[in-house]
């Protein structure tokens, strides 16, 4: 399946995989007006045995079949617990 992966230049570490370059209608209004405007990153081929970094590549696909868009937020730091 091919993906197109575009970062938001409003939110750190923020990317929208899409199903079709420059597809952002499939992003719902309140999404891509909160995280838009985007910057192209990589056109990448997945599949279910492709590692990706930080998601779930499943999930992603899935993601892209059902609603034309996967949202990768930024990893939530951890926490240290103090005694």
């Amino acid at each position: 399946m091919q993906s197109f992966v575009y970062k938001s230049l409003r939110k750190a570490d923020t990317y929208v995989f899409l199903r079709a370059a420059e597809a952002f209608d499939a992003l719902p209004p309140a999404l891509a007006s909160t995280l838009g405007p985007f910057s192209f990153v990589i056109e990448v081929e997945l599949s279910p045995e492709r590692k990706l970094a930080r998601e779930d590549v499943v999930a992603v696909m899935a993601n892209l079949a059902d609603r034309g868009f996967h949202l990768q937020m930024p990893p939530v730091p951890d926490t240290v617990d103090e005694a």
